[in-house]
């Protein structure tokens, strides 16, 4: 078995674990947000950072890299126990369909595994919701936390959005 990771967070620039292969591609059906807390890297219980999770909308489509895990079962689950420590504050994983650029009709990899936190503030304590936009700018330029600055979690984001792909840039940071 072979297993796919999707990144559309920090995962861009900074997946942490062992992989083979990555694809620059997009889900559909899901628009990226900044709608998470992070309590333990970027931000504090008192004052928690903002990062990204995925929430469904129909005609959304989210880019980002999908890495591949080789090498039988023991890597691949030293990834799943890698991500599953890191991405902590995700309450649900999917399995998704991935498609790459001039192919949005043939998945390109089926089964892709995704950290999706479920917008349910109630049953998921780090569900922050969407709020004004001058609020989240202060939230996210304010936090910090062990692993640093909220803000340079935005700085990264944007950097690695605009890395790949020049042409898509724009519509993927704007628009999720």
């Amino acid at each position: 078995m072979v297993l796919w990771v999707f990144g559309y967070g920090s995962l861009i620039w900074n997946p942490g674990f062992d992989f083979d292969d990555k694809i620059l591609g997009f889900i559909k059906g899901y628009k990226r947000t900044f709608n998470l807390a992070c309590i333990d890297h970027r931000g504090t219980p008192e004052h928690p950072a903002r990062t990204c999770t995925l929430e469904t909308d129909d005609e959304a489509i989210c880019w980002g890299i999908a890495y591949c895990v080789k090498g039988g079962p023991e890597k691949e689950l030293k990834a799943i126990q890698y991500l599953e420590r890191r991405e902590c504050e995700y309450d649900q994983k999917i399995s998704i369909d991935f498609y790459k650029e001039g192919d949005p009709l043939k998945p390109a990899v089926t089964g892709v595994l995704v950290f999706v936190s479920t917008p349910d503030p109630i049953g998921n304590k780090y569900y922050l919701g969407p709020a004004p936009l001058q609020d989240m700018a202060r939230q996210i330029a304010t936090a910090n936390g062990p692993t640093g600055y909220n803000r340079d979690y935005l700085f990264s984001m944007e950097k690695a959005l605009a890395s790949i792909s020049k042409r898509t840039y724009f519509y993927i940071f704007l628009s999720g």
